[in-house]
């Protein structure tokens, strides 16, 4: 009773309220452990049951949101399709290095031969290759190559000949015959075929299985130490201003020591070389 007459009123009626909370709390605890029942026991079976259906819904949701594999030509790989294709970056690499080269990739065993990948991967990316119908026609044709006796003189081939040949039409066929007319004799190498604007490699040598040039144009070849630039731009593909960058780099070097230093010639052709080194000598 000292302790209770020592509070105010308004003291004595907060400390009743704080009584009052601390007893319902006590006592809505108590009800909620009541209400809480116990986890239902669910049969082994049924549980395998709804756990197989779980994992199936997830594996086509998987399966759905995973990127899709189009058929593809595996020659322009990147390194983007090739890091979602499953390749490793030295693989990418290999192929890229290839086809830098101007190589192409025209089997599947290619592929394999020049990325090496491994045969779980080639196995899993191998049923998207797309390769140009092309591609397959001249496999076939390849496995029975033709001998040089067998093949066509290319310097004396008809545009209607060449049109046989799988992407030669009436177009090139013409503009192969025009070229070749444009150099007395003709040809005076297969070579020379690359001269020809748009005619691409596998195109060329589709060419080079049914014809070949068998009677080549006889010509004087220009000694390149002693060239000048009129001789020079004789020469097909050699105009006045790279004439004139050979020669001066003739002189810096005081000579070349061998042909295929022309390659180091400010604006020399390089993918022409081959045509070039035809028509020069070296004394």
């Amino acid at each position: 009773m000292k302790l209770y007459t020592y509070f105010s009123n308004q003291q004595r009626l907060a400390l009743v309220v704080l009584i009052v909370v601390i007893i319902s709390l006590q006592f809505f605890f108590v009800f909620y452990k009541g209400l809480k029942t116990d986890t239902f026991d669910i049969p082994p079976k049924t549980y395998l049951k709804f756990q197989k259906e779980v994992d199936s819904l997830i594996e086509d949701q998987r399966k759905s949101s995973a990127p899709k594999i189009y058929p593809f030509n595996p020659n322009y790989i990147t390194d983007h399709k090739g890091y979602t294709l499953g390749m490793t970056v030295e693989e990418i690499d290999r192929l890229l290095a290839y086809r830098a080269n101007n190589k192409w990739v025209n089997t599947t065993k290619e592929f394999q031969r020049v990325t090496k990948v491994s045969d779980s991967l080639l196995n899993k990316i191998a049923p998207y290759f797309k390769f140009p119908n092309w591609v397959a026609k001249s496999t076939v044709n390849s496995v029975r190559e033709k001998s040089f006796s067998q093949k066509l003189d290319l310097n004396k081939a008809t545009a209607k000949q060449l049109q046989k040949v799988h992407g030669i039409g009436d177009f090139y066929s013409k503009q192969i015959v025009r070229f070749r007319d444009s150099f007395e004799d003709g040809f005076i190498s297969d070579i020379q075929l690359q001269g020809i604007r748009g005619l691409t490699p596998e195109v060329i040598e589709n060419v080079l299985r049914d014809f070949t040039v068998k009677t080549p144009r006889v010509i004087q070849k220009i000694d390149l130490n002693s060239a000048t630039i009129e001789q020079l731009v004789s020469i097909e593909i050699i105009d006045y201003e790279l004439a004139y960058e050979i020669i001066e780099l003739r002189m810096l070097r005081d000579g070349y020591n061998a042909i295929e230093e022309l390659t180091k010639v400010k604006g020399f052709p390089k993918e022409k070389f081959e045509i070039i080194k035809l028509y020069l000598s070296l004394n």
